[in-house]
């Protein structure tokens, strides 16, 4: 009786099968963002405008998701490692946050966080200032610092950095 019932059990297949695979594939890549496209828009040298043109920032919300492991993103709702960022577009650099200790390095940077002085932040935050605490590297793909900038500009009150874009970096 045992050796019938070995016989009668489906055979499961250890590697997955090509249909499979083709499947997993054409998942991909209609998940994937239009970037190939935006890409193609921006041209070989674009500017930080033609970059902000086509910026999404439904993808940047997603591309939160790094930041929010210290910082918060909602009005009120506090400081973690780094300090909350809800409507720092607009505001005066080292100063969102009346309870975080800001280090002297991000506190003599002043100015504003215009979207310009922002993106030269998420690119490289130890190059523009030295001695910062933030262990971040940064974002070396503009199209990735324009979709954050974008979702960061939702996450003010009204229009958090009018009086930014007057004001450059």
């Amino acid at each position: 009786m045992l050796r019938c019932l070995r016989r009668t059990r489906p055979r499961i297949p250890r590697r997955p099968s090509r249909v499979s695979a083709l499947a997993l594939v054409l998942l991909a890549s209609a998940c994937s963002d239009d970037g190939r496209e935006r890409r193609r828009a921006l041209g070989e040298t674009p500017t930080f405008d033609d970059v902000m043109r086509v910026a999404d920032a439904e993808r940047g919300g997603r591309l939160f998701g790094q930041c929010a492991a210290c910082h918060t993103i909602s009005p009120g709702a506090g400081d973690r490692n780094g300090p909350e960022l809800y409507g720092v577009l607009g505001k005066p650099v080292a100063n969102n946050s009346r309870r975080y200790g800001y280090t002297g390095a991000l506190r003599a940077l002043g100015g504003v966080w215009t979207p310009e002085r922002m993106d030269l932040w998420l690119a490289a935050p130890a190059k523009l200032a030295p001695g910062t605490r933030m262990t971040f590297r940064g974002l070396p793909d503009p199209l990735d610092r324009g979709d954050l900038i974008a979702y960061l500009r939702t996450r003010s009150p009204g229009d958090g950095d009018a009086e930014a874009r007057s004001s450059r970096p």
